[in-house]
């Protein structure tokens, strides 16, 4: 059987991708195919760098083209990405806003935020990350920027910030802008006009992913920023124990009401359980067990995970070198993870608001 371009399409037609239900032709995933002869070359590009089932799906196009066309294929994939944006996208620069939002302070949402975003870049997505949580910004002590000013231009009288960098990512914070000795003893609407600058002031670029800390509750920035900028969806992190998931439970109701409407993403569980160094295949539960998991069960929402209770998590913050960044880290291998599955359900809810329009 000679090799044809329809004959591989055809063949790539059985390969589904199994976040989003149709096949890899259909979604025009498949680009450049080329035939030469029994070479056969093409590139798969995926929704998301950050894809947990790159190597699945490329195994699948091999088998597919073997099994149906010709066992002597000589096959070359390109693995490649296009990361995807819903239709209402803040800018034509930034493709998917990730609010991450708990419910109360303490379970542990800035360090899951900084180091979402640092994982989601380090799979390779352009990421910024602002941090809304106006009356407690972690920004500038987790990056290790105390002290740094971004600066500022003006631009045909409209002020433009350019973003700090740093590992890889582009930061914003009310914590670059205020004293932070002093409180910010400032009202709603002073609030929404500061977050609303962070957005919309700054020289973001491009971005695949802009991650969102917001401040712990339902408040004011919640809402300003739910109903301001069209987001891909939320993230909450809660902890085991009960008084932590009922307040989760809150979060979760506010992005779910009507006149906000944001896809949930998933559930976090931060500080699940706790491994001695000197015991590392020993888990204590110690705050109590699957709270995370049932929860999620309850809202018919993807569970995200376990992170553990590490004291080098808290310490790398705390350094300015959120952990993520440490190799042969375990907690590190799970910040990697997370940030596969949380991009995977931003392709998954911007194919079902493609799909609508």
């Amino acid at each position: 059987m000679s090799i044809t371009k329809e004959n591989i399409l055809a063949a790539l037609k059985n390969v589904e991708d199994p976040d989003l239900k149709k096949d890899l032709v259909t979604l025009g995933m498949i680009e450049n195919l080329s035939i030469d002869g029994n070479k056969v070359s093409f590139s798969v590009v995926l929704t998301t760098p950050a894809c947990p089932m790159k190597e699945m799906l490329e195994n699948a196009c091999r088998n597919a083209i073997k099994h149906f066309v010709s066992k002597e294929a000589e096959i070359n994939i390109h693995m490649t990405s296009r990361v995807t944006s819903t239709p209402t996208q803040l800018t034509g620069n930034i493709k998917n806003i990730i609010v991450v939002a708990s419910g109360k302070g303490g379970v542990g949402k800035s360090t899951v935020a900084a180091n979402l975003a640092i994982a989601l870049n380090l799979n390779g997505a352009k990421v910024g990350l602002i941090d809304a949580d106006i009356y407690g910004p972690s920004v500038p002590i987790m990056f290790g920027l105390q002290g740094a000013k971004p600066k500022a231009t003006e631009i045909n009288g409209k002020t433009s910030i350019e973003p700090i960098e740093k590992y890889g990512i582009k930061l914003l914070s009310i914590g670059f802008f205020t004293d932070p000795n002093q409180p910010v003893p400032w009202r709603g609407p002073m609030i929404s006009t500061a977050v609303k600058q962070l957005f919309n002031d700054a020289s973001w670029g491009e971005l695949d992913y802009l991650v969102v800390d917001l401040p712990p509750g339902t408040g004011d920035i919640h809402i300003t920023v739910a109903q301001s900028f069209p987001i891909s969806g939320a993230v909450i992190v809660t902890t085991p124990q009960q008084v932590a998931l009922a307040d989760a439970k809150k979060g979760i109701g506010m992005f779910r009401m009507e006149a906000i409407n944001i896809p949930l993403l998933g559930i976090i569980e931060n500080m699940s359980y706790f491994t001695p160094v000197e015991l590392p295949d020993h888990k204590y539960y110690i705050f109590g067990k699957n709270g995370g998991k049932e929860l999620a069960e309850m809202y018919n929402a993807p569970f995200l995970g376990e992170l553990p209770l590490v004291q080098s998590i808290s310490e790398a913050g705390d350094a300015g070198i959120p952990v993520v960044l440490q190799e042969n880290n375990p907690s590190a291998t799970a910040f990697l993870q997370l940030a596969q599955k949380v991009a995977q359900q931003v392709a998954i809810q911007n194919d079902k608001a493609n799909t609508k329009k």
